[in-house]
């Protein structure tokens, strides 16, 4: 079953996304582009859920396109000089310390270089607060050295970054980033840990996202990411929900210098600051490529020689373009070259492989049908 709203559509990419659904790689999706703050695409196409066709309005799982939030709530806290980029994380969280990790820094666990990737934790049974303690008691990885190796983090610094929010401002993260991003902003539905009483309110409008295998056979649908616990939990690194519209606006607004529409969430010089190159050449451990980041954004990195990059913006991206992938499922950046904005969504986790294939050809197929190529 495949739906559309009555939104602008790319008719190519509309068709690959709809081949997608015909081979098993995802339900539905949603699609949001815009130039210089024009929308260029906005539709959404088959199931939200089995028997509910996905809107444009559908609430979406970010996974880690929730991670550029957590930077710019950090990104307040400097510009109000709450805290500075070199600052030991240990100044804000003293426990941090323990067990040789007093030398890392806000600017690693940003730049992905921190060497705390894996330590164990239960989502969503686990509060921001008791994950916290457990990274705190933690050893940083055998022969890593801060700020020089790099390895993608998943989930442990951003954590520890929106427990820095949380010790500094006195709100709860979830409070805070709905306070002071996503309301100011008009991204009224977007949440990074919905309150239970909202989560019952606009369940019916919240998508599952489908996991398929690596071999494109419709494997495990299960829509344990749209349960209360998981909606509620908060995860910092990847449990926002929002329309990718929404999300847009997110990208839309540090296009435009951190305005939009007489709402400033940060000022132009800091939006400069955490979408250039922080962390330049280094081979990334997690991802197994050479990947470039800012302070929280990962940055376009094909200079290296590879096009198809874990959580990459396709063939055709400037050089300059910034933004977050989420895990198998979606992508959201801005092009500042071509005044782009990017907000993607496919609700199917289909195999890494076939994932990056499936995004590759998407964002391929969307500049080239906007000519920017």
């Amino acid at each position: 079953m495949t739906t559309t709203t009555p939104h602008i559509v790319l008719p190519r990419l509309k068709k690959l996304l709809e081949d997608g659904i015909a081979e098993d790689l995802h339900a539905g999706a949603q699609v949001y582009a815009s130039i210089n703050e024009d929308p260029v695409a906005d539709f959404a196409i088959g199931e939200a859920r089995p028997g509910v066709p996905m809107q444009t309005d559908t609430l979406n799982l970010w996974l880690s396109s929730s991670k550029p939030v957590t930077a710019i709530a950090i990104a307040q806290q400097l510009e109000q000089h709450n805290l500075e980029l070199d600052d030991p994380v240990a100044q804000h969280i003293p426990a941090f310390a323990q067990n040789g990790k007093e030398h890392i820094t806000i600017r690693h666990l940003l730049t992905h270089t921190a060497g705390i990737r894996i330590v164990p934790y239960h989502y969503p049974k686990d509060s921001i607060e008791r994950v916290v303690q457990k990274i705190c008691k933690a050893r940083p990885e055998p022969r890593w050295i801060a700020g020089e190796t790099a390895g993608y983090h998943l989930h442990t610094a951003w954590y520890l970054l929106a427990y820095i929010v949380q010790s500094i401002t006195g709100q709860p993260y979830r409070h805070y980033v709905r306070d002071h991003i996503f309301k100011p902003l008009g991204m009224n539905d977007c949440y990074i840990g919905m309150k239970p009483e909202t989560y019952d309110r606009l369940h019916d409008r919240i998508a599952i996202m489908s996991h398929f295998d690596d071999g494109g056979t419709k494997g495990n649908l299960t829509d344990t990411e749209s349960e209360k616990a998981w909606v509620s939990g908060g995860r910092p690194g990847g449990n926002g929900y929002g329309p990718m519209k929404q999300l847009g606006i997110f990208y839309e607004t540090l296009l435009h210098g951190g305005d939009h529409n007489g709402a400033r969430i940060i000022e132009p010089e800091t939006v400069g600051l955490f979408t250039a190159r922080h962390r330049e050449g280094l081979h990334d451990k997690t991802f197994q490529q050479t990947i470039d980041w800012g302070l929280g954004f990962l940055l376009d990195s094909k200079r290296y020689g590879e096009a198809n990059l874990h959580y990459g913006y396709g063939p055709l991206a400037s050089d300059d373009t910034f933004g977050h992938s989420g895990y198998q499922s979606s992508s959201a950046f801005a092009d500042p070259h071509h005044g782009l904005v990017v907000a993607i969504v496919c609700n199917g986790t289909p195999g890494d492989i076939p994932h990056r294939t499936r995004m590759f050809n998407i964002l391929k197929t969307l500049y080239e049908e906007l000519n920017l190529t």
